[in-house]
């Protein structure tokens, strides 16, 4: 199998010296971008350890808050939970920032207020339980942990791009860019070299046609 080449290049010595800092730079772009690769890597498995920990913690938390809420809606009544959950404000404040792994923007999400006190939940205190306090507190705990989860699973979703495209990049470096440039860098040495032979070889005949005359 012949060896692939830059198509289009002169063998000339000016060529030749682009090709030779080209390569150079490939060489070094190609170091750079493995160590970029190798430390996105580690981050995605240091991470996800994270998720993983994050997801169990949410489905205990979870499981926690519907046992307390059967538990009130036992000895309250299902339709006064209803009321005090129609009672309670719906909406939680988040604000979303950004911060950078390896040059890859990823999002930090602060979620504001998740935790309310009894009285900043709405519902009176009268006709309500204990347990339906905890089963109150307990969701808003999972809220909290549901929103840091969203945020580490988006952050492992770009890396994970990242590393994709990293990867192809340096493939491409490795088995196309830099054994095409030493290529076609061995193969205008050599034309050069054939070059200056043969110009040896004329000047001579050329002197010694000059001799004879």
């Amino acid at each position: 199998m012949a060896q692939e080449m830059i198509e289009g290049i002169n063998p000339t010595r000016m060529e030749l010296l682009k090709l030779k800092q080209r390569e150079k730079l490939a060489v070094k772009g190609y170091s750079l971008l493995k160590e970029k690769r190798n430390a996105l890597i580690m981050e995605f498995f240091n991470i996800l350890e994270r998720v993983k920990g994050s997801r169990e913690r949410v489905e205990e938390q979870l499981r926690e808050a519907f046992k307390d809420l059967t538990e009130a809606q036992v000895m309250m009544g299902d339709v006064a939970v209803e009321r005090a959950a129609m009672a309670v404000k719906g909406s939680v404040e988040v604000d979303i920032d950004s911060r950078s792994i390896m040059g890859v923007v990823v999002p930090v999400v602060d979620a504001r207020a998740t935790r309310r006190t009894v009285v900043e939940r709405g519902y009176g205190l009268v006709d309500t339980s204990v347990k339906l306090d905890e089963a109150a507190r307990k969701f808003e705990e999972s809220l909290a942990l549901i929103i840091e989860l969203g945020e580490i699973e988006k952050t492992i979703r770009l890396l994970a791009g990242e590393i994709e495209s990293t990867k192809r990049r340096v493939n491409a470096l490795e088995h196309i860019i830099i054994p095409r440039l030493k290529n076609t860098v061995k193969y205008i040495e050599m034309r050069l070299e054939e070059m200056e032979r043969e110009n040896f070889v004329r000047l001579k005949m050329i002197k010694k046609s000059m001799e004879m005359e």
